[in-house]
């Protein structure tokens, strides 16, 4: 029986889904302005693997996980550049693409924009109105009173005396209480036209927290099972979702809510102003994006997870490993776990252990030393079968192991940017990259599945 840490409930729960056999999860996704950092590396994978979990363990699964693209650094960044909107962010969703399919990552069934939904956000916010808990401030923007929802602090754990506005909440005058976070965002005559709607309370824009309750609700239903992020998002942004969304539709909103752990770099918490601040193009010009996904993995998702180029070697060299006993013992192309089997059943019983990746991936070191013992086609297979549970190991043995050099990686760094410049329709620097590594021997061919390259 599968059991998850809910944060809500700071404790580790079974897992009973709503509707039989049916999961419905909403993750928070990017703020398109950037290319996505390794954090962002770490949610894509992380909710990845609990999406393929899931799936694995026959539950029919909807997984949404939004685009932020209307957001104040987005606008920032738009004016600095001198360009639209929607040209900013479709190039960083392109980017974001290109990344994730790099690293493996599934695409979520759904992935809204908060500028298709903003009728749903009016509508959510004129129902919070009517139900008291909403009031039009004299600065003309919209906000929530939080005071009046009985359950503020809930998830973060903190009374109301205790908490403070966090990351993204505007103190203004407006305000009637410090701790009131704006739905509706009123015009400013110098911001562009293209972030400006009609509404009731006259024209504006949604606030940031405002756009995922409103998004949940309209895909996944007002009440549904899973609710995931970083745990930087646990307050206010996830505090402000359950308070908007309870509040509104007067119902229970999400019944576990998942977080996982920090990015930090050399035991240092990842950010700018440090200069430990890495993207995940960046990371895979060094680094094949599978060992990325590898590292990411190897380590359980709430825990911190500490990058260095000592860690990734070591997760490189890791992985050869296991792909060292696939080639050794011949594994088939069929992937199709024998979960009756002794390994599988004990991988099985640590996925469900709060998705305990960590426990998983040991278990399959040791179906590879078994593997490198019997030399059996047979335990090759289930270890390859396992492995691609995780998204690991779907590769060919010899042409992982015949690309294990740093210049090998570099070569898939430069095949993501080539993917990246191809989404983007700058066709003239994708093919600039092609005709450079066919310059350098490397011939790329490109399918349905992927890009694959081979060296002449």
């Amino acid at each position: 029986m599968l059991k998850i840490y809910n944060t809500l409930a700071r404790d580790k729960q079974e897992f009973v889904s709503i509707e039989p056999n049916v999961v419905r999860m909403y993750v928070c996704g990017m703020t398109v302005y950037d290319y996505c950092h390794l954090g962002h590396a770490r949610v894509m994978v992380v909710f990845d693997m609990v999406y393929r979990w899931f799936k694995a363990s026959g539950y029919d699964i909807t997984y949404v996980r939004n685009i932020t693209d209307i957001d104040d650094k987005i606008i920032r960044r738009a004016a600095e550049n001198n360009e639209s909107i929607h040209s900013l962010t479709q190039k960083f969703v392109d980017a974001m693409h290109a990344d994730a399919d790099a690293l493996g990552v599934t695409r979520p069934d759904h992935e809204p924009r908060a500028t298709q939904y903003v009728p749903e956000m009016l509508e959510m916010i004129a129902k919070l109105e009517a139900n008291g808990l909403a009031y039009l401030a004299a600065d003309g923007d919209v906000n929530y009173a939080v005071r009046k929802f009985e359950g503020y602090g809930k998830l973060s754990g903190k009374s109301l005396e205790d908490l403070r506005a966090g990351e993204r909440v505007e103190v203004t005058e407006g305000k009637n209480d410090p701790l009131d976070f704006v739905l509706w965002k009123h015009a400013r005559d110098d911001e562009a036209e293209e972030v400006k709607w009609d509404s009731k309370w006259g024209r504006g824009r949604p606030g940031w927290h405002i756009e995922c309750s409103a998004m949940g609700s309209k895909l996944l239903g007002e009440h549904f099972d899973i609710h995931g992020g970083g745990a930087d998002l646990q307050f206010p942004h996830h505090e402000n979702e359950i308070a908007q969304s309870e509040g509104a539709h007067q119902c229970s909103y999400v019944n576990y809510w998942m977080h996982n752990g920090f990015v930090r770099v050399d035991n240092e918490k990842m950010s700018k102003s440090l200069g430990n601040f890495f993207t995940i193009r960046e990371v895979l010009k060094q680094y094949d994006a599978e060992v990325v996904r590898f590292f990411i993995l190897r380590a359980h998702y709430r825990s911190p997870l500490n990058y260095s180029d000592a860690h990734l070697d070591d997760a490189k060299k890791a992985l050869d490993r296991l792909y060292t006993a696939l080639k050794s013992g011949s594994a088939s192309d069929e992937r199709v776990v024998d979960w009756n089997e002794a390994y599988a059943v004990r991988f099985k019983a640590a996925m469900d252990d709060d998705f305990n990746t960590a426990e998983a991936i040991a278990v399959l070191f040791e179906l590879a030393n078994d593997v490198n013992r019997s030399q059996s086609e047979n335990a090759a297979a289930q270890l390859k079968a396992l492995g691609a549970v995780l998204g690991l190991l779907e590769r060919d043995p010899l042409v992982f192991l015949q690309g294990a050099g740093s210049d090998d990686a570099q070569i898939v760094g430069k095949i993501a940017a080539r993917n990246a410049a191809k989404l983007a329709k700058n066709y003239a620097e994708a093919d600039r990259i092609r005709k450079a590594l066919l310059a350098d021997g490397i011939v790329l061919e490109d399918s349905a599945a992927g890009t694959n390259w081979r060296r002449v």
